[in-house]
């Protein structure tokens, strides 16, 4: 199986750029727009799509991810630049003890237990140290070892109103030890919050020192 990676920078002199920009809602429904409709009540995982906004030099950046080939033209005319390529080189690359730089943006949180009393049950948002042993951990059970990790928590994304994901960008450098794991994670995600922009994993090989 593989995936494709769509990246754009979109015009931000745009009213629907910005409007989808800050709606979680709105862009999620604009990066479905990259997949076929009719897919169901499951589309979003149907089609393996993940997306992700950063800050780059250049400005801000849209990363799509989806396992079914994405079709540009259904984006809005002069929605911005846009750039595709195919994951399959890098997933072949993803073998044992292989070094790698990672990012992500993920919703690191834990259920509260009976312990918690009237909390019980409830999801609970986890920030700092807390949210980077969440991330070593959830890592090692996907195929990475992390060896490194720097987090940075964003924006919290508020959806429909009520729903809150606490959202922490995890980057650094790991290696592999279950490159099939480790591919799965690829192309499903990893984590909560996947249809507002979290679980994108990405990785490149790092240069052996």
């Amino acid at each position: 199986m593989t995936a494709w990676l769509i990246r754009i920078l979109p015009d931000l002199r745009r009213r629907d750029v910005n409007s989808d920009l800050a709606d979680p809602d709105r862009l999620h429904k604009r990066m479905m727009q990259l997949v076929p409709d009719e897919l169901g009540t499951n589309a979003r995982s149907q089609a393996g799509v993940l997306f992700r906004i950063e800050d780059t030099r250049q400005g801000v950046q849209l990363l799509a991810q989806s396992r079914m080939k994405p079709d540009l033209g259904r984006l809005p005319d002069g929605y911005g630049e846009m750039a595709v390529r195919e994951l399959d080189g890098l997933l072949r690359q993803l073998t044992t003890g292989l070094p790698v730089h990672y990012r992500i943006a993920a919703n690191p949180s834990k259920r509260l237990g009976r312990t918690a009393s009237k909390d019980a049950g409830k999801i609970k948002a986890l920030y700092g140290a807390a949210a980077e042993e969440w991330w070593v951990t959830r890592a090692a059970a996907h195929g990475l070892a992390v060896t490194t990790v720097t987090s940075h928590s964003l924006q919290e994304i508020r959806a429909k109103g009520t729903v809150r994901h606490a959202v922490v960008r995890f980057d650094g450098h790991g290696t592999v030890s279950d490159p099939y794991a480790l591919r799965a994670a690829v192309l499903k995600g990893i984590g909560r919050g996947k249809t507002y922009g979290c679980g994108l994993l990405s990785l490149a090989p790092a240069a052996l020192r």
